[in-house]
């Protein structure tokens, strides 16, 4: 039985291949940022409160102007489709039965136009390439598959130095080597769900052949294509292509959340990557609070970085944020469980935050968020 999402890592460690399992589990650097992460939410406290009548309570918001009986979504974890054969799809429905939204990354495996045609809601998480045309392709594929918002990630101007991708290989490999494969073979379950895929593919690089033939190749190419120089002229361009809503990815200060707020976006997203880039860099929950209250009101602040429980999700809402968004959590359901791990891993979120909630004396969402800082130690 999975009673929290480290059950879950757990699982999915023994699962997975290490190439696999570390690029997901992975920082960068020394991963201080990424500890930092889990850290920022032992050191808020929630504050018991009695004396409230909470036997009504109720979880639903909105996010993105839609209902989502969570205010949480699945945000946008790459390779997917290499922790299970299908994995973004399978993702997408758990959210979809959850009754929640989903972001699909540019490294799925999966291809987009197939993720959205089982009818999930949600968005897609772009990087602006050095390619314009190429990026122009992209956007019209997701325009053309119903996605109404397009998440544009700006924290990637370059790749952060991630050793545990370098010691095994990850986006260095054209093709498996010996010691990869072997490394394969010791995970046989694993490998008889990819076997059933034999030549898996990133999605957005369908008929890019310079890109070459095969997922890793592919995930090299990528990498390198992402444009170092996007900026508010860059973002201004984007702005004017895309007519749905467009939300900024990777602000981690509040200067540079009011900027992408008058350049056009619909929404900006608090997140230093999941410590995947600038090792030490401050927790993502630590520089949520300035950061809402230099936007909030004004645009929707999305969250990111560390959760791993409903009480992080409840000290997010109460530090500022409209909506957290699950990356590495839903990640591990997958591999662990495939399409039922994520479902799982949602269940326990939702039976947490609801004690949670009830024990902090709030019965809604609103309430949380009105409460703020009341809801917390010190």
């Amino acid at each position: 039985m999975k009673v929290n999402i480290e059950d879950y890592r757990r699982v999915a460690r023994r699962r997975l291949p290490r190439i696999f399992f570390d690029y997901l589990d992975g920082g960068a650097s020394r991963e201080t940022t990424m500890a930092a992460n889990l850290a920022a939410f032992q050191n808020v406290p929630l504050t018991p409160r009695v004396l409230v009548d909470v036997s009504q309570r109720n979880l639903e918001t909105q996010v993105a102007g839609a209902d989502s009986t969570l205010p949480v979504m699945l945000g946008p974890v790459g390779f997917l489709g290499m922790l299970r054969l299908g994995g973004e799809r399978a993702a997408f429905r758990a959210a979809a039965r959850a009754g929640i939204a989903a972001c699909l990354s540019s490294f799925s495996v999966d291809r987009l136009e197939d993720v959205f045609a089982q009818g999930a809601s949600g968005a897609f998480q772009l990087y602006v390439l050095k390619d314009r045309e190429r990026t122009l392709a992209i956007l019209e594929r997701a325009r053309n598959s119903g996605i109404g918002t397009v998440f544009v990630t700006v924290d990637t101007s370059v790749a952060g130095r991630r050793e545990r991708d370098l010691r095994n290989g990850f986006r260095l490999l054209s093709r498996p080597n010996l010691k990869l494969l072997a490394d394969f073979a010791c995970h046989p379950f694993w490998l008889a769900d990819m076997a059933r895929n034999p030549r898996p593919q990133l999605s957005v690089m369908e008929g890019v052949a310079a890109a070459g033939g095969n997922i890793l190749s592919q995930a090299t190419f990528l990498a390198s294509q992402i444009d170092s120089s996007f900026d508010l002229e860059g973002f201004a361009w984007l702005r004017r292509q895309w007519a749905g809503r467009l939300i900024v990815k990777g602000i981690m200060c509040p200067g540079d959340a009011r900027r992408a707020v008058d350049a056009g976006a619909d929404g900006i997203v608090v997140s230093n990557h999941g410590g995947r880039q600038l090792d030490g860099a401050a927790a993502s929950l630590d520089a949520l609070p300035v950061i809402a209250a230099a936007v909030g009101g004004h645009t929707e602040v999305l969250f990111d970085g560390g959760i791993r429980s409903g009480e992080d999700v409840l000290k997010a809402l109460a530090l500022g944020a409209d909506v957290c968004l699950l990356g590495r959590a839903y990640a591990y359901g997958l591999a662990a469980k495939g399409e039922a791990g994520v479902t799982g891993v949602l269940d326990i979120i939702r039976a947490q935050m609801d004690i949670a909630m009830a024990l902090i004396g709030c019965r809604s969402i609103a309430e949380v968020k009105t409460l703020g800082r009341a809801a917390l130690g010190g």
